[in-house]
């Protein structure tokens, strides 16, 4: 039976509340992609500022890109949401764990079908807060709903 790795309720809403910047690992100006779509939701509902990465290095949503996370001017970036497959957000994590201080990194989030358990646990070794396999839009109706009940 795989296991499925669960996700703390309160690490997504906070992550998903916090006004703070979040980069898009794998995002470019095809519309196609899941990456396009999820990222203009993050960025126009939101109002989240975003950070493309890919090597295309495209602006994309009005937002200047970067070829990887050690191009991105020292700032203060809240996650890294990666769009990548399972097998190469090994090395998404691990430039970010490389940038985590420069870039005052919190968390990594990895979406809907990303699952690298070894990648979390590096993560998390040095202080990163980790979502893995799941989306933001996805839980947005539930982290709505809980503040509002609030």
């Amino acid at each position: 039976m795989a296991h499925h790795h669960q996700n703390d309720p309160d690490l997504v809403r906070e992550l998903i509340m916090d006004p703070g910047v979040w980069v898009v690992v794998g995002l470019s100006t095809n519309t196609q992609r899941v990456a396009h779509r999820i990222s203009k939701w993050l960025h126009v509902e939101l109002g989240k500022p975003i950070i493309p990465v890919h090597p295309k290095a495209e602006t994309v949503h009005g937002a200047q890109g970067y070829a990887s996370l050690d191009d991105i001017p020292d700032q203060d970036i809240k996650v890294i949401d990666c769009f990548v497959s399972s097998e190469h957000v090994g090395a998404v994590v691990d430039d970010a764990i490389r940038n985590k201080d420069r870039l005052q990194i919190d968390a990594i989030w990895m979406q809907l079908g990303v699952v690298d358990e070894a990648a979390a646990e590096r993560a998390r070794a040095v202080g990163l807060d980790v979502v893995m396999d799941t989306c933001p839009k996805i839980e947005w109706p539930r982290v709505r709903s809980e503040g509002m009940a609030r």
